[in-house]
C-alpha cells in the first residue's frame, strides 16, 4: 500500500499543477483614445479575460465608470444618472469576454476617461482602472475624401471615417445617378463609409462640380466636391 505521506505529496503536486493551469490574470484590450464627433455616437471596443475556474458561473456583472459615476451596465434595473440615462448600452456578451459599450448623442463633456469593472459572484471581481479610454470630442466633421474618374462614364467616390458602425453616416449626391454605399472597419475603433456614384455625362456636366453631402448620426453635415473634367484621366477632387 502506498505510504500516506507519499500519497498526500502527490495530491499536493497535482493540485499545484492544476492551480497553475487554471490561474490567469485579468486582462483587457481597449483603445486609449478615440476621436468622435459631437452629437454623433461611438462604439468603444473592449475585450477582456478573467481567471478560469471549474465553478459554474451563471452571473456576470459589468460596469463602465467615469470616476465614481456609472455610465453603463449590463443590469437594466440599475438606474444611471440623468447625464447618461438613455444614452448608453452594453453591446457585447460579458460572459464571452466582450465588454464593448456604446454611447449615443455624444456631448463635449463626454471625454472620460472611462474604465471597466467586472464582478463574477462566487469567483472574482476586478476593476481595470489602469486601462482607461478617453474620447477626443470634436465639433466640426472633417470633409470627405473624394476621387473622380471620367471615361465613357463618370465614377466618383466620397469617403468619410467615423466611430459608430451601428449608425453609419448617410451620403447623398448633387446629381442623379447610380450609387452604392459600403462600410468597412479600418482598425479596432475606426470605420469608413464610402459611396460610389456612376453616371453617363452630358455636355452640361463638364467643368461643373459634383458634390456629396455627408450627414452623420446627430445630423451634423459636411460636404465635398470634385470638378468633372472632359479629359480621360483620373482627377483627385479638392474640397471647395
Amino acid at each position: 500500500m502506498m505510504d500516506l505521506k507519499l500519497w498526500l505529496s502527490i495530491l499536493m503536486v497535482c493540485g499545484m499543477a492544476e492551480s497553475q493551469f487554471l490561474r490567469k490574470d485579468f486582462l483587457i484590450n481597449v483603445p486609449s483614445r478615440i476621436p468622435v464627433l459631437e452629437s454623433s455616437c461611438v462604439v468603444i471596443p473592449c475585450v477582456y479575460s478573467y481567471p478560469k475556474t471549474k465553478k459554474i458561473l451563471n452571473r456576470f456583472r459589468a460596469f463602465w465608470f467615469r470616476g465614481h459615476t456609472m455610465v453603463t451596465s449590463n443590469f437594466p434595473e440599475l438606474r444611471l444618472t440623468r447625464e447618461f440615462h438613455h444614452r448608453t448600452r452594453m453591446a457585447g456578451s460579458i460572459r464571452s469576454g466582450n465588454c464593448t459599450w456604446q454611447l449615443y448623442f455624444v456631448r463635449k463633456t463626454d471625454t472620460g476617461p472611462f474604465y471597466f469593472r467586472v464582478e463574477i459572484p462566487q469567483h472574482k471581481s476586478f476593476t481595470f482602472s489602469n486601462n482607461k479610454v478617453t474620447l477626443d470630442v470634436f465639433q466640426v466633421p472633417e470633409p470627405p475624401v473624394m476621387t473622380i474618374e471620367v471615361r465613357n462614364k463618370v465614377t466618383a467616390t466620397c469617403k468619410v471615417t467615423h466611430a459608430c458602425p451601428t449608425s453609419p453616416p448617410h451620403i447623398s449626391w448633387s446629381r442623379a445617378g447610380t450609387w452604392t454605399t459600403m462600410s468597412k472597419q479600418e482598425n479596432k475603433w475606426l470605420w469608413s463609409t464610402t459611396s460610389t456614384m456612376t453616371f453617363t455625362p452630358r455636355v452640361a456636366d463638364f467643368n461643373k462640380r459634383l458634390e456629396c453631402t455627408v450627414t452623420f448620426h446627430g445630423r451634423k453635415t459636411t460636404k465635398g466636391s470634385v470638378l468633372v473634367f472632359k479629359k480621360r484621366k483620373q482627377n483627385i477632387g479638392v474640397l471647395n
